[in-house]
């Protein structure tokens, strides 16, 4: 371990001095309602010294009645949702307001602190997941802050994942009170004394006026990028959203790309796939998502991520009322694989002719036992297809499908195989002047100032980068360094 690790460890707070810093605060007062997994998070509490200047109250609304005489009734009838988590903290923040009288208590600082969480059932078919948060103050009188996040449970025992859930907790509300002045503080202090190997964080959203300034995007780049989660997905209005519900028994059609930025080139070949997913047989529209994706290699343009240029194409494709995923994914499998852990429904990817090109490239799957026969069975043994979108030639001005694409004699009969059996279907009805764009070229016409790249893009995305300067030329020093 190196000095600077050991310093760092030897930082971190143990748990017992977290809640008696806390306990010993006080102006810091609240309640704890925790349901589904016992009351793990404020037994810490209680064991440390002065509970009684933190815990109003603590309360296991266990009962499914009882809860929902409380909480009232969830819109899907389920309760270890976000919608659940949310009614529970108003609720008991409400009730301290209403009873602890401000008069008397003008310095105190109200929070709830809860979760609704399944533990691992007992056939261990299933492994649990929740909902923890916490809606506080850090002001006297101040709007609540909210720090809401989402988690899978991966140990194999509900004792172990009860004690996970109950540290986690803590963790939270310390690093509220304590850490909230840099959002990337909260996220790693979370796991102090834990493994994210036990409990992954795959959703997390801060509000209120603590956090005006946070942008939940960045904070999900900052999941997938310190290898808590393998993929996040925000809407339009950039939150995060938990990707089991957005995906669950759906219809998913994905485009990859860099979108650096988003090109006619890029909207053609939504709008032809689109068009041509709809028209499956077994797609309903009305339960369909189509994800616009970007890995962490193609975010990675001169090594390290620049926030700024994510958040620059991040802001394009929100504003085009787009659902955005990040993942850690680097092969094509692995997102099918992904995606088919929370649907059996019709999935599709759009890809350009060179990326299927690489997919029959064997050195990509030489980690594999089975190597490309292995990759390809995860592929496309699930419901899907292939939209291929056609390239040009330019030296011969021949067009490009999946006719007279070229593989490696050896995988010939492998690709005959999934054309014969309809796996991949060629986008025919495509705009032949958006086969001449090149998205890099677009980026560099942007950088250089040369007026031209306006023609390539969506008249929205010209705007935006107008007005907000997106992928503007950075300062000579700046550009110098990451050259």
């Amino acid at each position: 371990m190196s000095a600077l690790a050991e310093d760092q460890f030897e930082n971190i707070l143990s748990i017992e001095n977290k809640c008696t810093r806390l306990n010993l605060n006080e102006n810091i007062y609240g309640t704890f309602a925790e349901i589904g997994a016992g009351q793990e998070t404020v037994r810490h509490f209680f064991r440390a010294r002065n509970p009684k200047g933190t815990i109003a109250k603590t309360l296991s609304a266990y009962d499914k009645d009882f809860s929902d005489a409380i909480y009232g009734l969830d819109p899907q009838n389920r309760y270890v949702t976000e919608h659940r988590l949310k009614s529970m903290l108003k609720y008991e923040t409400g009730l301290i307001e209403q009873r602890i009288s401000r008069v008397k208590h003008p310095e105190k600082l109200f929070f709830s602190y809860a979760n609704t969480v399944a533990t691992i059932d007992w056939a261990k078919k299933y492994k649990g997941h929740g909902w923890l948060g916490i809606r506080f103050q850090k002001k006297p009188k101040q709007e609540y802050s909210e720090i809401i996040l989402h988690v899978q449970l991966h140990e194999n025992s509900a004792a172990h994942q009860q004690i996970s859930l109950g540290l986690m907790g803590v963790n939270l509300i310390y690093a509220a009170f304590y850490q909230s002045d840099d959002p990337m503080q909260v996220m790693r202090h979370l796991y102090d004394h834990l493994d994210s190997d036990k409990i992954e964080i795959d959703s997390i959203n801060f509000s209120g006026p603590v956090f005006e300034e946070v942008d939940n995007r960045l904070m999900s780049l900052h999941l997938v990028r310190e290898g808590i989660t393998e993929a996040v997905m925000f809407a339009q209005d950039g939150n995060n959203i938990l990707p089991a519900n957005a995906l669950y028994k759906k219809n998913i059609l994905t485009l990859r790309g860099s979108f650096r930025p988003v090109t006619n080139l890029n909207l053609d070949m939504y709008r032809t796939s689109r068009k041509l997913f709809l028209d499956e047989k077994r797609v309903n529209k009305k339960n369909t998502v189509i994800i616009f994706e970007m890995t962490l290699n193609n975010l990675k343009s001169e090594g390290e991520i620049d926030e700024k240029d994510f958040l620059d194409r991040a802001d394009l494709l929100c504003a085009s009322g787009h659902t955005v995923m990040i993942s850690n994914f680097q092969e094509y499998y692995k997102v099918v694989e992904y995606f088919a852990q929370h649907t059996k429904e019709q999935l599709g990817l759009v890809l350009g002719v060179d990326n299927l090109q690489d997919i029959f490239n064997e050195k990509y799957y030489r980690g594999l036992s089975g190597g490309i026969l292995e990759a390809f069975g995860k592929l496309f043994f699930k419901n899907l297809k292939v939209y291929l979108y056609p390239i040009l030639d330019e030296k011969t001005g021949e067009i490009i499908n999946s006719k007279n694409l070229k593989v490696h004699p050896r995988l010939k009969e492998l690709y005959k195989f999934f054309i014969d059996n309809d796996k991949v279907i060629d986008i025919e009805d495509y705009d032949k002047e958006a086969l001449k764009i090149h998205p890099r070229k677009v980026y560099e016409m942007i950088k250089e100032g040369d007026p031209d790249w306006e023609k390539m893009v969506p008249g929205l995305t010209a705007k935006m980068i107008r007005e907000k300067k997106l992928f503007q030329r950075k300062p000579a020093k700046e550009s110098s360094e990451t050259s």
